[in-house]
């Protein structure tokens, strides 16, 4: 069981956003962001401003698979540009070294895939692989084993230690050129899980088995420990890196002190940009602090490419896999890393600004109907609807927005059965931080094979709900008692987001 860091303890980096160039509030500002922040408490018509969830980022609506690849909407002209360019590198295919194409060489040697797009399919979530002869592109397994805490993060005094696998590293790749041998092939297989509703409706559900075949290094050490992980959507990164540190973690509740049952807890993770400890954001497991050091965590680690952050040329190879380490790379005196970092800003740049788009339908009575039993059923104690970012000095188009990302960016236990048992900075085994619902209505529309939940095992969005356990037994328990209207009425509300 997680224990509890008071928050006295935790670092003063994690709560002043170092990462930001930010605006103090005023208090004027505090008093207006109080008001607008409030919980619903009428549900007969929309709130003021529901219908843009990203603020004046918000796009509109599309109905075709483009529906997450749009930018944000207050860009200026020179930032669409910006943002275009940061595109093409994010759907840019690369190669192996050495190459006629020099500054698209460097790919691997070991990977996952050779471009972001090949996981972020569209921008959207990745799928686990379909049978056992599908590769699984958009899908990987992390894996470490235990280790100790560094120094440098013993201050966070529930840090749970580990270290990469010694062959593998922490992440298995199932890609290489030839003559290097792949770590593994990812093999995925489901077992019927029925649950009967309390109105007699039988809901089947996937219940996953991961396996690690053809290991390409010889046998991992015995107690090394795997997590299965989808690629997510990337809209709305921007804004969630905005938020302040402080109104995430006013949130927390690592003690349940309210006892209500939910204790949210903040994840705090080494920055190698900062050199410092910060809030973790992104990740499954909020296990990176910034949406710079994840996209360059990405490129080392699912396509091999070193950056100025992490400049290891081979990627993910461990010092037993030589043969990796000695192949051709794509540095260059010009360049000094496979990626620069004019070009890594891009990407950056593009990353943030994946827009998300307005709500859909978000009048309907059914919808609304929806929205007061989401609220009724306590979905809101992790899914926040609302927050509002820094005042920055240098991001327009994420300052002082309205958001509702439907999230509270902590780590809850959600249940032994989607516990993955390996653990990330202080998220325990069988935490997961609340993932953002703006979009999730669109999912499927942008990717028809993508799933629901962290290794997308649920198939809709009812089969998501009925895995949560842990924390939000409780709230699952009353969406199994519903009737049937009342469920589609709830399922009409979250796919409006």
């Amino acid at each position: 069981m997680a224990t509890t860091v008071a928050a006295s303890d935790w670092p003063t980096s994690v709560a002043t956003d170092p990462h930001l160039n930010l605006i103090p509030r005023t208090d004027e500002d505090r008093a207006k962001i109080d008001t607008v922040t409030q919980p619903a408490t009428t549900f007969d018509a929309p709130e003021a401003f529901e219908a843009h969830p990203a603020g004046a980022a918000t796009t509109r609506a599309r109905t075709d698979r483009d529906a997450f690849s749009q930018h944000s909407a207050n860009l200026s002209f020179e930032e669409e540009l910006e943002f275009k360019l940061g595109n093409a590198l994010f759907e840019k295919i690369w190669v192996f070294a050495p190459a006629s194409t020099k500054a698209s060489d460097g790919l691997g040697p070991l990977h996952n895939a050779r471009s972001c797009q090949r996981c972020h399919l569209k921008d959207g979530r990745g799928h686990p692989p379909q049978d056992l002869a599908d590769a699984a592109v958009s899908m990987f397994l992390r894996v470490s084993v235990p280790g100790p805490v560094p120094e440098h993060l013993q201050a966070i005094h529930d840090y749970i230690g580990d270290a990469p696998e010694p062959t593998y590293g922490r992440q298995l790749q199932d890609f290489s050129p030839p003559g290097i041998n792949p770590e593994y092939r990812l093999a995925a297989t489901y077992e019927d899980l029925p649950v009967t509703l309390a109105d007699g409706t039988v809901v089947t559900l996937r219940n996953p088995t991961y396996q690690a075949l053809d290991l390409g290094y010889g046998p991992m050490q015995a107690d090394a420990m795997f997590s299965p992980r989808v690629a997510p959507s990337m809209i709305g990164l921007g804004l969630l890196e905005a938020i302040p540190a402080a109104d995430i973690l006013a949130g927390a509740d690592d003690a349940d002190v309210d006892g209500d049952g939910i204790s949210g807890r903040a994840n705090m993770v080494w920055s190698q940009e900062y050199q410092t400890i910060l809030l973790g954001r992104f990740g499954l497991k909020a296990g990176s602090p910034t949406v710079h050091e994840q996209s360059a965590g990405a490129f080392s680690g699912d396509i091999g490419i070193s950056t100025p952050l992490f400049p290891a040329h081979w990627g993910e190879c461990t010092e037993a896999q030589t043969d990796c380490r000695a192949a051709p790379h794509g540095n260059d005196e010009v360049r000094g890393t496979e990626i620069d970092q004019p070009n890594m800003d891009l990407v950056t740049f593009y990353s943030r600004n994946l827009a998300v788009p307005a709500r859909r339908n978000m009048s309907d009575p059914a919808v609304l109907r929806g929205k007061e039993l989401f609220y009724d059923t306590g979905c809101i104690s992790c899914h926040t609807p609302k927050f509002v970012t820094h005042r920055l000095e240098d991001r327009d188009e994420q300052s002082f927005q309205l958001i509702w990302p439907y999230s509270d960016m902590l780590l809850h236990d959600m249940g032994e059965g989607l516990a993955d048992n390996r653990p990330e900075a202080r998220a325990t085994g069988e935490e997961w931080r609340t993932p953002p619902l703006w979009g999730i209505g669109l999912t499927q529309q942008v990717s028809p094979q993508a799933g629901f939940l962290h290794d997308g095992r649920a198939r809709t969005l009812l089969e998501a709900i009925l895995w949560h356990g842990g924390e939000a037994e409780t709230a699952k328990t009353k969406v199994t008692e519903m009737t049937a209207d009342e469920r589609a009425d709830l399922i009409a509300f979250i796919e409006s987001l």
